[in-house]
């Protein structure tokens, strides 16, 4: 039987070549500064995101808590968009690890805008809470992996500069992004005061995130990172697998879009009302399920080798990945089509 894993791009497995890499990696230790393939890492994100400097972590939840501790000072208020990953993601840590306050906006598919972000802004004077923060996440997790695009981070990027604030992406799927637009990792480094992405999503790698900005944004978090455990030792088999999916899987990543496409238009062909093709962005695909409960689709699937997961009581999320070839995408959407015709 063939099995198809959509659940997430979090379950790839480390090609051969990134085995190979990471046994060959050089190593030393990194709480010292010396493990050479990490600060090959660091270095060379640094470089591609035309900024001072980067720092590898263990997690993208990591990531994302240590640049708003650095980004952010404690008691103050970040404005982000009420499905955003920092919210909804991770189990309340902007409020006790970071001692952050949100102020939230709905927005259109996961996304906010310049004018979202005006309207949002408090004013200065006592006793108002004092804001510190803009964050938006790209690609937009909840939003179906829509994509702010650069020239509307540079627009928030400017309005938040004006009212005294920062802007920091949470770019956990930022290559998706940067692929399917055309753009480069410099247009968005350019556009915010911190970033954050991960290399164990859509580029395969089995660890890791790395955060970048400027060094003095970086080294704080650098402080923070200590604070909550990652700082790590021999870790350069880590960063080699970054190392190998930054020069390897980032142009592959128009096959997960193209795939993904694929995928919706069988669905949205074969089962109409299942998929709306308008959102279908970049790697995930959700589908409607309508009156059948998603967890009984879920269920269903996986007895024939598909595995899904839901956001929803009737909504699937299918994410493509380096794991999922052009047959596995036609053998989910045959399992997918005749478990939902004659229920939508």
């Amino acid at each position: 039987m063939m099995l198809v894993d959509l659940r997430s791009d979090t379950v790839t497995r480390p090609t051969d070549g990134m085995r190979a890499a990471m046994a060959a990696a050089e190593v030393g230790d990194d709480v010292y500064g010396e493990d050479p393939t990490v600060n090959r890492l660091q270095e060379h994100v640094a470089d591609l995101f035309g900024r001072e400097a980067a720092m590898f972590v263990p997690s993208g939840v990591m990531g994302t808590q240590v640049m708003l501790q650095s980004l952010a000072p404690r008691g103050t208020e970040i404005i982000c968009e009420a499905d955003c990953h920092v919210v909804a993601f991770e189990a309340g840590a902007v409020a006790i690890n970071a001692a952050l306050q949100t102020r939230t906006v709905v927005g259109d598919r996961g996304r906010l805008t310049a004018d979202l972000v005006r309207g949002t802004l408090r004013p200065t004077s006592f006793p108002y809470t004092q804001q510190s923060l803009v964050t938006i996440e790209e690609t937009t997790n909840l939003g179906g992996g829509a994509i702010h695009g650069v020239e509307e981070v540079g627009a928030i990027h400017n309005t938040a500069r004006e009212a005294g604030l920062r802007l920091y992406v949470d770019g956990a799927r930022i290559f998706n992004a940067i692929v399917a637009a055309g753009v480069t990792a410099r247009d968005y480094g350019s556009r915010c005061d911190g970033l954050s992405f991960c290399l164990s999503k859509g580029l395969g790698s089995p660890v890791g995130s790395v955060v970048v900005g400027d060094a003095d944004v970086i080294e704080g978090a650098r402080s923070y990172r200590r604070r909550l455990g990652g700082a790590m030792r021999q870790v350069g088999v880590l960063a080699a697998a970054g190392l190998y999916a930054l020069e390897n899987h980032v142009e592959r990543l128009a096959d997960d879009h193209a795939n993904a496409s694929r995928l919706g238009e069988r669905l949205a062909t074969d089962v109409p009302g299942s998929v709306d093709l308008d959102t279908v962005t970049t790697n995930m695909v959700y589908v409607r399920t309508g009156d059948c409960l998603a967890s009984d689709v879920i269920a269903a699937a996986a007895d024939e080798g598909v595995r899904m997961g839901a956001m929803g009581p009737n909504l699937l999320r299918l994410v493509t990945h380096l794991d999922v070839d052009p047959a596995g995408i036609e053998h989910a959407a045959n399992v997918v089509t005749r478990l939902l015709r004659g229920v939508i």
